[in-house]
């Protein structure tokens, strides 16, 4: 018995004589850790070293001595910072970063790049001082007991890291907003989101995501992505609120060029943008949304603008022209086809589709607007069909078959024979295909020929679609003409051209 006892008094002496040393260490510790932050590029020595190994035997100790460590770090970490934006370097080389402040890119981008040394520095001396990489990396964790000490030391790295940085965040947050309040031009703010970004990711890469540094450079960034889509949505209302006149040739107005040509400036800077290895490039459509959409509308509003005026002058054009009612029905017909067939809504879809050709004919060469030119290739194909259709019924209106396609189109057997309706006789379907062999087979400049679509291929594709579409219709009324239940006497004098003899014609 006396023997434990004494046995037990001895271990109690040895652990109170442990914690004495222990407490000691941790003093001398911090008074080391004190010079640490006196100078801007310590260097941490062997002694040092093993001292702070031997605490993390003792982890309360060692959290105190990694916040003592974090503390001091930061304070001499916001006054580098401070002195490189102010001062400058020793004998003003380097030269303080805020001489550059007129310079919006290389303001931050300076900024940036001086925290993302001293974040290398700071991340090397935490290392060496609490010899990370010998004390844990280095083992392989073979138990649960190891792979939480490994765990523990990141957290610890990060926590110290993450306080040693919390001083600069401010300083550069406030001069970033400052930045972004001298209202920077569209290239200029989508630039510095792009900077932002890529440190975004390397920041964090060494950092850790959810820290100060690489919070506030995200809150930036956010910033700096408002102020980009910001100018664009003022940019877009300008436009809408002065959709341009329509141009008598036609063609896209100058906006139109000028927001392609800022366009590709802006796919240009986003495929040289800087990715870090953890990052990606984030999605363009947006931008292009922003950028375009507005365009598209404003080119909308100013065809809808013109198609009303037209309107109105084809209104007044035919109150002046009521002599023609004098005329022959054949006579009145044939006359109105010796012009090219005009109708109101020509010139507006044709204006749509030049400015929408000027929009995509660019982007074709660039593999981040596939999406977008497949989405305006859409748009073009609806504009030229309705274009076509437009066309193809304001023929057939001035032929007088416009409203009787519908009869050949739905007629049965079972109803009462086409020759004996008074919109489909004999007598007034002569005259309408008198006025549509007239029209085919008359002078050049009869059907449309699209002069003012700026792109050959469509130009080509619409006349191609017009004669093919009214070759259709005429074959259907041929059917109609020949089919002996129609009762037509005369059918082959009445259609005197086949079908293949009139699409020879129109040379499809």
């Amino acid at each position: 018995m006396c023997m434990q006892r004494a046995g037990l008094e001895l271990m109690g002496v040895m652990a109170m004589y442990q914690e004495g040393a222990y407490e000691r260490l941790c003093r001398w510790v911090q008074a080391e850790c004190r010079k640490l932050g006196d100078t801007d590029n310590p260097e941490v020595g062997d002694l040092l070293r093993t001292a702070v190994r031997c605490l993390k035997e003792k982890p309360a100790l060692f959290k105190y001595c990694a916040e003592e460590v974090g503390n001091l770090r930061h304070n001499a970490l916001f006054r580098r910072f401070i002195s490189a934006l102010t001062r400058g370097g020793p004998g003003g080389m380097p030269r303080p970063i805020e001489v550059h402040a007129h310079d919006p890119l290389r303001y931050v981008g300076d900024m940036l790049g001086w925290l993302h040394q001293a974040l290398a520095s700071e991340r090397e001396l935490v290392h060496a001082l609490f010899d990370i990489d010998s004390a844990d990396y280095k083992s392989t964790a073979k138990s649960t007991a190891e792979n939480d000490s490994l765990k523990a030391a990141e957290s610890d790295f990060t926590f110290v890291l993450d306080r040693i940085f919390e001083g600069v965040c401010r300083p550069f947050k406030v001069r970033v907003e400052q930045v972004l309040q001298s209202q920077p031009s569209l290239i200029i703010s989508y630039k510095l989101t792009n900077t932002l970004e890529f440190y975004s990711y390397t920041i964090s890469d060494l950092l850790g995501r959810d820290t100060a540094l690489c919070n506030t450079i995200g809150m930036v960034k956010d910033a700096a992505q408002k102020t980009f889509f910001d100018i664009l949505k003022t940019r877009g209302e300008k436009l809408l609120r002065y959709p341009p006149p329509v141009a008598i040739d036609l063609s896209p107005p100058p906006a139109v060029r000028e927001g392609v040509s800022l366009t590709l400036e802006i796919i240009e800077n986003y495929n040289s943008m800087m990715v870090s290895a953890s990052g990606e490039k984030p999605a363009f459509d947006p931008v292009l949304s922003a950028l375009l959409d507005p365009i598209i509308k404003m080119c909308e509003q100013a065809a809808e603008a013109h198609k009303s005026k037209m309107s109105g002058q084809l209104t007044r054009r035919s109150r002046t022209s009521s002599d023609s009612s004098q005329l022959t029905s054949v006579d009145a017909l044939l006359s109105s086809s010796s012009s090219p067939p005009q109708n109101n809504e020509t010139p507006s879809k044709i204006f749509l589709i030049n400015c929408l050709c000027a929009i995509q004919q660019p982007l074709l060469r660039h593999d981040v607007a596939s999406q977008y030119v497949t989405n305006i290739g859409s748009m073009i194909e609806n504009h030229i069909n309705l274009l076509v259709q437009k066309e193809v019924d304001t023929l057939l209106q001035r032929c007088g078959l416009s409203d009787k396609m519908q009869i050949f189109r739905s007629y049965t057997t079972t109803e009462l024979a086409l020759s004996g309706r008074q919109e489909t006789s004999p007598a007034v379907l002569s005259e309408c295909l008198k006025a549509f062999f007239g029209l085919v087979l008359g002078s050049e400049g009869s059907l449309p020929e699209f002069e003012q679509i700026q792109v050959p291929k469509l130009r080509s594709e619409a006349c191609v679609r017009v004669a093919k579409t009214l070759a259709e219709d005429y074959e259907v009324i041929y059917r109609a003409v020949t089919d002996q239940q129609n009762g037509y006497p005369d059918p082959k004098s009445l259609a005197r051209h086949p079908p293949d003899q009139i699409r020879t014609i129109l040379g499809i």
